[in-house]
């Protein structure tokens, strides 16, 4: 006969005890073990069955529309995440110090209030409410729904939520919270994983949608224990150079959509915006064509990118030549000017070599290939490429010119930013009711016949005879 035996359970880690205890021995967690009631046969003491506290139920009479997404005013933001912020999700945004992550939550919070009759929270721990008050003056973010407290402790944290009964709460950041029940210093292992676990609970219960703001180590990582990542819902990563306004919001998981969406912001003194489209800052809008220049379309994520690629070739008598690479993989351009001058003879030994992209753009993908090839093939002829065209393939050690994934949505981008005609690999087809003029070439040599630079216009200077 069956014979019912209880056990304890801790609802943070699933660790389970014979007896119940305060504090749970695995993750440390107080108040979290519970018993559950388990059916166990004297048949086999290894088979037990545990009574559900839900039933399960069919696939189809699940209500989907509670996980749908809703708008967060903030239109790159909504990309990211897969069209908005779902309800009872926790999302955790982690970049470097200074790149704009509480200047982006902020303005989030902002918009959430103003768009609709609900009211957010935002917790600050690392700073003062006078300091983030002042933040949203100058960001313009300051509305009568958003609410705003300075606390470190997840127990008066709680509290607040319980007063404020927010739709949307943003904690920054999660590891200067502290969780007074558990053991260790703030930022520890199991403080973060206490807090995470906590503010996870209360998003699935009440509703809330949550957004964490987590540090980063020195290689880039969100810091803290690997299992921070699995305890949320989508994981985002801002980054963005100090030097440029430019940021970009990149999504590493996301249980709601697509983890390849990138988003475009500028950061600038009136706070955050969105870029809608960001190509135009890669590129050097001029009136006339200038030599050393070719244009190329990156993929970042799923976003094609219109990117310029220069190249500056100039002569030079020291015996090793200078290669300088900004932007660009530098292992990348070697290959392609060996490939230069053994397969398509155009000659660059003698020669100093620059190659750089215009706005900051990292291009790594092997898609750059052919536009650095004949932007420095253009700076060696000193003929411009012909104005309006847009250069896209991958080059092999042969000289062939190798297909590229995703050229059909490459195309689209650059012939919506008035390009007219592309050089291509072979087996590329123009699609419907596209009016861009294809260029296929097999390889480096063609794509210069093509294009029309000229081969050994500028000659390198022999040295001397000496007798």
């Amino acid at each position: 006969m069956a014979k019912n035996k209880p056990i304890f359970r801790c609802s943070a880690c699933s660790h389970e005890v014979a007896k119940w205890v305060g504090k749970c021995p695995d993750c440390g967690a107080w108040g979290t073990v519970d018993e559950v009631a388990v059916s166990a046969t004297a048949a086999g003491p290894a088979r037990r069955a545990m009574l559900p506290s839900t039933a399960a139920a069919p696939i189809s009479a699940i209500n989907s529309k509670v996980t749908q997404a809703r708008s967060s005013g903030v239109s790159e933001l909504d990309r990211v995440l897969g069209g908005g912020v779902v309800a009872g999700s926790v999302v955790l945004l982690s970049g470097e110090p200074g790149v704009g992550k509480s200047t982006l939550l902020l303005e989030v919070a902002y918009r959430w209030a103003s768009q609709r009759a609900e009211t957010a929270l935002y917790v600050t721990a690392e700073e003062s409410a006078g300091q983030v008050r002042l933040r949203a003056d100058r960001t313009g973010a300051v509305h009568e729904r958003v609410y705003l407290a300075a606390e470190s402790d997840l127990s008066i944290l709680l509290g607040h939520v319980d007063q404020v009964r927010p739709t949307l709460l943003v904690v920054d950041s999660v590891q200067t919270m502290l969780a007074p029940e558990v053991d260790g210093v703030i930022g520890g292992v199991t403080q973060v994983r206490a807090v995470t676990s906590a503010l996870t609970s209360l998003a699935k219960a009440s509703g809330i949608a949550v957004l964490l703001v987590g540090h980063v180590t020195k290689d880039g990582n969100v810091a803290g224990p690997r299992t921070l990542e699995h305890l949320v819902d989508v994981v985002l990563q801002f980054e963005g150079d100090k030097n440029s306004t430019l940021r970009m919001l990149r999504g590493i998981k996301n249980r709601f959509g697509s983890a390849d969406e990138v988003g475009c912001f500028e950061l600038h003194e009136d706070g955050i915006s969105c870029v809608d489209d960001p190509s135009g800052l890669f590129l050097h809008h001029r009136t006339e064509s200038v030599s050393g220049t070719a244009v190329t379309v990156a993929m970042d994520g799923k976003r094609p990118l219109v990117a310029e690629v220069q190249g500056l070739t100039v002569e030079t008598e020291i015996p090793q030549p200078r290669r300088a690479v900004s932007g660009l993989d530098y292992n990348r351009v070697a290959m392609v000017l060996a490939v230069l001058q053994s397969r398509a003879k155009v000659f660059v030994g003698k020669h100093d070599v620059y190659a750089a992209t215009v706005g900051g753009m990292r291009l790594v993908e092997p898609t750059a290939d052919l536009a650095i090839a004949l932007a420095l093939a253009s700076a060696v002829a000193e003929e411009a490429l012909p104005p309006g065209w847009v250069i896209l393939g991958e080059v092999g050690l042969a000289g062939e010119v190798r297909k590229v994934p995703g050229i059909d949505r490459r195309l689209a981008e650059a012939e919506r930013l008035g390009f007219t005609d592309a050089v291509v690999p072979p087996g590329t087809t123009r699609a419907k009711g596209s009016a861009m003029k294809i260029h296929e070439v097999a390889d480096l040599s063609a794509a210069i016949r093509v294009t029309g630079i000229p081969r050994g216009k500028r000659k390198t200077k022999q040295p001397e005879p000496s007798f």
